[in-house]
């Protein structure tokens, strides 16, 4: 069997991590690989998705992201302390997503970042925000997309874990 490079119409399916470049720190991983169709489900940032092409399965690719450009700077007026009693027991948990509506009726989701025994914090800022970072992916397979897949811009029937992964932007 030929091997085959990621370009358009192509069904691959990789693994990443995200490691702290200052640190060394694993900031976030798949494990399980993600699937998609090339061209047709961005499942990545665009940078991320133009070192894929002419990649085929077995490559594993670093690539060094300063992630201020592209999130921006990071914005303090974003985070948010307040007294334990006055916040939902829900939320009272470190990584839980806070969805929150301004007056204007705009929608904008915030993270828990600190708990203690008087106060959480959560911060709308992303979590990469400021930060400078190694993409490592592994890219697992790379084939012919078929008909379906590439209606679908990705796997057909899969866990929910890859079926959302257009979250990842």
């Amino acid at each position: 069997m030929q091997n085959m490079d990621i370009q358009d119409g192509k069904f691959v399916e990789l693994t990443y991590k995200i490691i702290d470049e200052k640190t060394g720190n694993i900031l976030s991983a798949v494990e399980f690989p993600l699937g998609y169709v090339h061209g047709k489900n961005e499942i990545l940032s665009p940078e991320v998705m133009a070192e894929l092409i002419g990649k085929s399965a077995g490559d594993v690719i670093e690539l060094p992201i300063d992630c201020e450009q592209l999130y921006g700077h990071r914005d303090e007026s974003l985070v948010f302390t307040s007294h334990i009693n006055n916040v939902p027991e829900e939320y009272h948990k470190l990584g839980t997503t806070v969805t929150m509506e301004n007056d204007k009726g705009e929608v904008k989701n915030f993270i828990v970042t600190c708990v203690d025994e008087k106060s959480v914090t959560v911060d709308g800022n992303n979590p990469l925000c400021g930060r400078k970072v190694v993409f490592i992916l592994e890219i697992v397979t790379v084939r012919d997309a078929t008909d379906e897949e590439i209606n679908n811009g990705g796997p057909i029937n899969t866990d929910p874990v890859i079926a959302n992964t257009k979250a990842l932007h």
